[in-house]
């Protein structure tokens, strides 16, 4: 029972590896043979292997958590949340945004708690799309078609900020803020963040050109050196991009003909992920189109909708649903999915009233 129990966890935190050694496994079957992996697809995952690291770091360091506590126990909570959320979101992920803004928020006695989680994570993907780095598939988008830092932030800006309009005035107007005064404690930071502080910036310059790629090295180098807790990221998500690299390249193969219309490729793309979610579809789409704005803004709109459209949206559910026990998870289930379709839809119509 006990084997049953630990594997249906397994299963559920793990469903997206699944599915992708599945469809790797598959799809190598029908084609009957084995992926090949090109030099700029080993060159992503060393790139999101370094920004775990790194971001672990941080986390580890305390530096993040002493920046979010700075908005506790003062006027316009929630709304410094939401645009805490965004910002974070832009440099170090819509995920980790997420794994830091959720658990403070837990903390804090809101009047509608459960609004202001579905908010932050709507901030989080919205944020997001608006750096290369915000999250993988944009750093994917961004490395396969050899874009630039103005090129990229150009085309997306419009997405980002009409939802961060969107989401601060919502807030506002539900009224949504803490019951309390004055700040938590948290502890200090310590000698580290100043050094992963300068790791990140490298990363940066890589991700944008700046230097060459082998100047990674100098981050593994470090952690191997002086701080090898922050070697415990999530391999097992590194090894879900493996996965589907390999089967996207696979894919190419059966859907011989590429997409004509940058229409067709936001629809299929923000569609598809409503059910692998936004970084696979990405990754398969990627391989057989030549209309990149068109993915950046489908799989960025395909992030809000299912629990499943990007990975920040389930970990904002699981955090509440395990957090909060009273009695109303189908409630908050019903709101976040009918909100994210809200959310869904109005990406949807931006891009075909502002962007064909």
């Amino acid at each position: 029972m006990k084997f049953k129990s630990q594997l249906f966890d397994f299963v559920f935190r793990e469903w997206l590896l699944i599915i992708s050694a599945f469809s790797f496994l598959l799809i190598s079957i029908y084609v009957n043979q084995l992926p090949s992996y090109s030099i700029q697809e080993i060159e992503i995952l060393l790139i999101l292997f370094a920004l775990f690291v790194t971001i672990k770091g941080f986390e580890n360091s305390g530096l993040v958590l002493k920046i979010s506590k700075i908005v506790e126990g003062s006027n316009f909570v929630g709304l410094k949340l939401i645009l805490l959320t965004f910002v974070l979101s832009m440099l170090v992920t819509n995920d980790v945004a997420l794994i830091f803004i959720v658990p403070l928020t837990l903390k804090i006695n809101f009047n509608k708690k459960d609004m202001m989680i579905i908010l932050e994570a709507l901030a989080a993907n919205a944020g997001s799309a608006l750096t290369p780095i915000g999250n993988p598939q944009n750093l994917f988008i961004y490395w396969n078609y050899n874009l630039k830092p103005g090129q990229f932030i150009s085309s997306i800006w419009l997405f980002s900020f009409v939802f961060i309009f969107i989401l601060c005035l919502t807030t506002f107007l539900l009224k949504i803020n803490s019951d309390i005064s004055g700040q938590t404690s948290s502890n200090g930071i310590n000698k580290l963040s100043v050094s992963y502080a300068i790791l990140f910036v490298l990363v940066i310059l890589i991700v944008v050109h700046a230097i060459p790629v082998y100047a990674i090295s100098f981050v593994f180098l470090f952690v191997l050196l002086f701080d090898r807790i922050s070697l415990k990221i999530d391999y097992l998500l590194l090894l879900t991009f493996f996965f589907f690299f390999g089967f996207a390249e696979n894919l190419k193969f059966v859907l011989a003909s590429e997409i004509k219309h940058s229409g067709h490729v936001f629809i299929l793309s923000a569609l598809l992920s409503q059910v692998i979610s936004n970084v696979p579809a990405t990754l398969i789409f990627a391989k057989f189109t030549s209309h990149w704005k068109a993915l950046l803004w489908g799989s960025n709109a395909g992030g809000f909708g299912s629990l499943f459209g990007s990975l920040a949206n389930l970990i904002a559910y699981r955090l509440y649903a395990a957090n909060v026990n009273n009695g109303n998870i189908k409630n908050f289930t019903l709101k976040f999915i009918g909100i994210g379709y809200i959310a869904f839809f109005i990406g949807a119509g931006l891009y075909f009233f502002f962007i064909v």
